[in-house]
């Protein structure tokens, strides 16, 4: 007899996958606490917990389907509630049903991104995203929100900009703009010298301004799907914007069954060789 494998669950990614939505929470309450600076913060910190965890999974060798739906129910609150409602108390509030529609939409938007995602898994070109990923997207309210605390900028005095920014950002995320996923970068390949010095460089950079530049780089980053798309196709469609792709799972047709024409054809050669059989008989 085979031996039971023993019931549970990984520690180590799923730990992980817990501390991202801590993050998440904990961003939807210091927002509910006016503690945007906080608020924005701890949505970035649960990106770095997202990309460790799916890593980590994979290293140790832990993967397993519980961690991937726990991971993506983790995204929803990391990258789809918590930036909408740390964007509708920053700078929506004041905006009526304008701005809890756009918030609404960017909530909406991130689950249909994730729900998209999780269907292509092992189908779709890992080089590039469908749409803007759920992280990246979170990143771009949140670094917007970090900005207005940093430079002491009243959310409500510019809610028209909040709410642009937080919609857009949810329909790019469904949208068929390809952007890089970086995830063929080779981690454990050597790299010349200098490339540690412009990596240093980097996060000097982000240190001096951190909230200006990563609201920067999200930004350029968001952008670049729209340039990246336009570029590559010739003759640019509704289809390349938005839409049904031929990477969509729920709306690949399925075959037809031919199996009861194959049946068919199958016994009228059948009774062909038969005849045949008993004409030589007789000739015989």
């Amino acid at each position: 007899m085979q031996a039971n494998k023993r019931k549970g669950i990984y520690l180590l990614p799923n730990l992980l996958t817990t501390a991202g939505l801590f993050s998440g929470f904990y961003a939807v309450v210091m927002s509910m606490n006016n503690h945007f600076e906080s608020a924005a913060i701890a949505i970035f910190v649960a990106m770095i917990f997202d990309g460790l965890d799916g890593r980590v999974a994979r290293m140790t060798n832990t993967q397993s389907d519980f961690g991937a739906e726990y991971d993506s129910m983790a995204d929803m609150v990391s990258f789809g509630m918590a930036p909408a409602l740390v964007a509708y108390n920053f700078g929506l509030s004041e905006l009526g049903k304008i701005g809890w529609l756009a918030a609404f939409v960017y909530v909406a938007c991130a689950a249909l991104r994730l729900a998209r995602f999780n269907t292509q898994v092992g189908i779709a070109d890992n080089r590039f995203f469908q749409g803007l990923a759920s992280p990246a997207a979170a990143a771009l309210v949140a670094g917007l929100v970090w900005v207005g605390v940093d430079y002491d900028i009243d959310g409500n005095e510019y809610g028209i900009v909040v709410a642009l920014v937080t919609g857009i950002s949810g329909l790019l995320m469904v949208s068929n703009f390809k952007y890089n996923s970086f995830k063929t970068i080779d981690l454990h390949g050597k790299v010349p010298f200098v490339a540690i010095l412009v990596i240093m460089l980097v996060f000097i950079v982000v240190a001096t301004a951190p909230s200006l530049v990563l609201f920067i780089v999200f930004s350029l980053y968001a952008f670049a799907g729209p340039v990246n798309t336009f570029r590559t196709v010739e003759k640019v469609t509704l289809e390349d914007v938005i839409g049904e792709t031929e990477e969509d799972a729920d709306f690949t047709e399925m075959p037809e069954d031919n199996t009861d024409a194959t049946t068919n054809d199958a016994s009228l050669d059948t009774n062909t060789v038969n005849k045949k059989d008993r004409d030589q008989e007789t000739v015989k």
